[in-house]
């Protein structure tokens, strides 16, 4: 198993257990140098916060822990496809690149999808074309859950925060 297939399955996990919690199942590991640096999951349901995504959660443990806002090098996996919030967080973090496990498309039919939030903003969900590089490169990484079996059966249409 790869570095990333070990830190994805962990972000994964992280969703599900949050999930039987009574949260959304969403999660995010932040690691520097191949190191497990800290987690978060989407709290939003406890917390009724509408800021604490996991990718957000983790980001901010991570500047707590290390004692600086500055997280160049960093490297986030996350459960879901980053919404745009998380994804200018991590950006003016410095987080070097981003790895995810399910799509939008995926986690559209379970009410789960930040797509109209990219819509709204008017930002584009796909890397722009050259000369315009993503401001994060966006990875996929499959895992051995499908998106049925992390987000649940379908729920009405919602957004995904």
């Amino acid at each position: 198993m790869t570095t990333h297939q070990a830190f994805m399955r962990e972000a994964v996990r992280l969703a599900a257990a949050n999930r039987d919690r009574g949260g959304r199942p969403f999660g995010a590991v932040l690691a520097i140098d191949g190191q497990a640096v800290a987690t978060g999951v989407n709290d939003i349901v406890h917390s009724h916060d509408p800021t604490t995504h996991a990718e957000m959660e983790a980001v901010r443990a991570a500047a707590r822990k290390l004692g600086r806002p500055d997280l160049r090098g960093s490297v986030v996996y996350a459960s879901g496809h980053p919404c745009p919030m998380c994804l200018a967080a991590m950006t003016m973090a410095g987080v070097q690149a981003v790895y995810y496990a399910f799509d939008n498309n995926d986690a559209a039919p379970y009410g789960l999808s930040s797509e109209a939030a990219y819509q709204a903003l008017r930002l584009p969900l796909d890397p722009p074309p050259p000369p315009l590089p993503p401001p994060l490169p966006l990875t996929r990484v499959p895992v051995d859950l499908s998106a049925a079996q992390l987000y649940g059966p379908r729920a009405p249409h919602t957004s995904r925060r």
